[in-house]
């Protein structure tokens, strides 16, 4: 029973050991993202921006790939929908649509690998 006591304290050192240095790290964490976002308000740092186009050609990223509008939105995760009216020029893609589109065009195989690592990856051509 001792034996067992002396078990159960030395488990609760350790666990507690391993939640303050945890803490710690999830704090120092925290307060770094903070003191990011502060220089950003003040003006220190700049945002992140990324170049889109404001324009993707849908249709010619499609066809190079050699897929059809339905196997395109299925193996992308764009509605039918979306496409016929992205390609039809009736909509536009919206800006996370268009860099989505625009790393499609530029690594469609990492992109597959990335959403269906079952599948076998498109032949570079």
């Amino acid at each position: 029973m001792q034996e067992r006591n002396q078990l159960a304290r030395h488990a609760d050192e350790i666990f507690s050991k391993y939640r303050r240095e945890a803490m710690k790290t999830i704090f120092e964490d925290l307060m770094s993202g903070l003191d990011e976002v502060d220089a950003f308000l003040a003006g220190k740092t700049a945002g992140y921006k990324v170049a889109l186009p404001a324009e993707v050609d849908v249709k010619g990223i499609r066809e190079r790939l050699k897929m059809t509008q339905a196997r395109f939105s299925d193996t992308f995760g764009f509605s039918l929908d979306a496409v016929k009216h992205w390609e039809g020029g009736r909509r536009t893609p919206e800006s996370s649509a268009r860099a989505f589109l625009t790393v499609i065009a530029k690594n469609p195989n990492a992109v597959i690998a990335a959403l269906h690592p079952q599948l076998r990856q498109l032949s570079s051509k």
